[in-house]
């Protein structure tokens, strides 16, 4: 069975999602220079991102869609545009870069944030912003599955006092309880956990690296 990053659009075809969905509007971009930097592009498996401060997830993330339902940040997280990557989540300084070996991290879900950033450090590997997640889903929709979906430890929240914020953000689906209300049931969802809390359905998005496409 191929992987998820296996059977990923090309990223050509990636830049032409992009354009569809109007992201290279919300960022200020050029269609032709999407276009431009995805054929620069060298390799598969590999997710086309737009910075998160000229398309931050506030914007992205009602592009999502499953089910037929828009995606949608969970009420309690209207700083979600404040999670910004941490140092072992550095993101080039670029317009547009590709993220290139993805995994969803099935093989840590019911670990803790706070467990499993060490252990994908410790891999050579990177984890995911939040960005990219909702970047990858918009991709790669049937990349959230119930029962298989992800957190984004890449990005957290560094209060006034230079404390860490405890929320952890994630990418999951909506069972249309409590707050998200009945119509937002199996629609794709932002939401966040605790940094010391697990979840058997929660795994950890990291990839293998980041590279500039478009300087």
């Amino acid at each position: 069975m191929p992987t998820l990053a296996a059977t990923l659009p090309s990223v050509p075809e990636q830049a032409e999602r992009l354009i569809e969905f109007g992201v290279h509007r919300i960022a200020g971009l050029p269609a032709d220079r999407v276009r431009a930097a995805a054929r620069d592009a060298v390799g598969s498996g590999s997710i086309l991102a737009v910075h998160h401060d000229l398309a931050p997830a506030s914007r992205l993330t009602p592009l999502l869609r499953r089910a037929g339902k828009p995606g949608f940040v969970v009420s309690d997280m209207t700083d979600v545009d404040d999670f910004t990557p941490i140092p072992a989540a550095e993101v080039p300084d670029a317009p547009l870069y590709l993220v290139f070996d993805l995994d969803r991290g099935d093989d840590m879900a019911n670990w803790s944030p706070d467990e499993a950033l060490p252990g994908i450090v410790d891999a050579g590997r990177t984890p995911l912003t939040l960005a990219e997640g909702v970047h990858w889903l918009l991709h790669q929709p049937d990349a959230l599955e119930r029962g298989h979906c992800f957190m984004t430890i890449g990005s957290r929240l560094t209060k006034p006092s230079g404390a860490v914020d405890a929320r952890t953000p994630a990418l999951w689906i909506s069972n249309g309880t409590g707050r998200d209300g009945k119509a937002n049931r199996d629609a794709p969802k932002v939401g966040w956990c605790w940094a010391g809390n697990r979840h058997s359905w929660l795994g950890f998005g990291s990839a293998g690296g980041r590279v500039t496409v478009d300087g």
